[in-house]
């Protein structure tokens, strides 16, 4: 590679499971943020997305995405060319594809539609002159990633987050072993890649934070008065523990403290936690408003007193990474607490940047509130040194930045075809 090769942009093919999604807006900003730095972006989703609620810059690339139906022409087509072409580049990534998958009956169907979708993907990429393929999340889209570059020989990489490796890991040794690179969130995720795979894992996985637009995400000038206002951003999921931030909100309005909690986001337990509110009367206090754009997120943020991730480990090991909720409400020097699980301690240090608790310990987060509702000048503080943080830290042009020198540095690397 010549000196001019390792500084020209590239040109870059993001996998993900669906797009656009609004609970990742991760994804969404991570491509504005590159094509920003002069590379371009073709992006192809397992599952184009049609969500009802998207934010503004989702509208325009989801225009670009590419549409690729399973049942299709294209598809069979991809099929019949690389058959024809590098028949035992083809028939070894099905091979792997389905051995790497058999223990797990839910994957191994996945991959009989994540394979062919793959083979349809290496050959437009082939065809725009893709320099990288990169994918977000490590199962489904990156075993397309792995299934496109073992047909074109061009480099890959994923980032892994969370429930991609802390619950089901269907072939990540080998997705990892052919990869150029793989991006973990965490320092934490690092070391529990490097306890499962040792040096594999030392060698080829590097940290690079998610990251937060700072100069979109920073303090209001003023804030409205009314009751003080608890928000809470993310899906509503059950490793998103929300039934103990409302049983938290039902202890303190019972104290008297005039309180009202936002739930932003949507999903399978809002029937739950909508009975969880009626049984206990805060129907006038705790209001569910669903996905709502990121315009939006930034008013309610800045309303915000105090913004609350109370998230829990499931049984079967389900949890989060480091949400990026907590990053736009730090770079808005919202003061915040948290559970302290995963990797979610690197950006809140408890008594510096935020408040920890432990997960699912509603009398712990209920005294967290308390504390910050008694003491506004310490939210002030710990807001002010959690944006120091995020600005340092978990800034999104510098993430983007770390990934395109990856990027750049993995052209002519692994990803040789076969």
């Amino acid at each position: 590679m010549t000196d001019a090769d390792a500084t020209k942009p590239r040109r870059i093919a993001y996998l993900m499971s669906r797009f656009p999604k609004i609970s990742e807006t991760f994804i969404l900003y991570e491509i504005v943020a590159l094509e920003e730095l002069g590379h371009h972006v073709e992006i192809f989703p397992l599952v184009c997305e049609r969500e009802p609620v998207q934010h503004r810059e989702a509208e325009r690339l989801a225009a670009r995405a590419h549409d690729i139906r399973l049942v299709s022409g294209a598809v069979l087509a991809a099929q019949v060319h690389w058959l024809k072409r590098r028949p035992r580049a083809y028939l070894a990534a099905w091979g792997a594809a389905l051995r790497g998958n058999l223990r797990s009956p839910r994957f191994l169907v996945r991959a009989l539609a994540v394979v062919p979708l793959a083979a349809t993907f290496a050959l437009r990429m082939e065809a725009l002159a893709i320099d990288h393929v990169h994918a977000h999340w490590a199962t489904h889209p990156a075993l397309a990633a792995y299934v496109a570059s073992r047909l074109t020989g061009i480099p890959y990489s994923f980032t892994a987050h969370a429930h991609d490796i802390y619950v089901d890991r269907p072939m990540l040794r080998e997705k990892i072993k052919r990869a150029a690179f793989v991006v973990t969130i965490s320092d934490f995720n690092q070391r529990f890649l490097e306890r499962l795979y040792g040096r594999l894992a030392t060698e080829r996985v590097v940290v690079v934070h998610c990251g937060t637009d700072t100069s979109l995400f920073h303090p209001p000038a003023t804030r409205e008065p009314g009751p003080w206002t608890i928000v809470c951003i993310a899906s509503l999921q059950p490793q998103k523990g929300q039934v103990h931030l409302i049983e938290a909100c039902r202890r303190l309005a019972a104290e008297g403290v005039d309180l009202r909690c936002l739930l932003i986001g949507e999903g399978e337990t809002r029937p739950l936690l909508e009975a969880q509110i009626r049984e206990a009367g805060l129907e006038d206090r705790i209001e569910l408003l669903g996905h709502q754009p990121r315009h939006r997120v930034v008013e309610l943020l800045g309303a915000a007193d105090v913004v609350a991730q109370p998230s829990v480990v499931l049984a079967s090991g389900k949890m989060e990474g480091i949400p990026v909720a907590l990053m736009e409400a730090l770079a808005m020097e919202r003061p915040v607490v948290a559970t302290a699980i995963s990797g979610v301690a690197e950006l809140v240090e408890d008594g510096v940047t935020g408040l920890l608790v432990p997960p699912a310990d509603p009398t712990q987060l209920t005294d967290a509130l308390r504390r910050l509702y008694r003491q506004p000048e310490l939210g002030a503080r710990l807001g002010r040194s959690g944006r120091e943080r995020v600005v340092q830290d978990f800034d999104l042009t510098r993430s983007a930045r770390q990934l395109a020198e990856r990027f750049m540095a993995g052209v002519g690397g692994r990803g040789a075809a076969g």
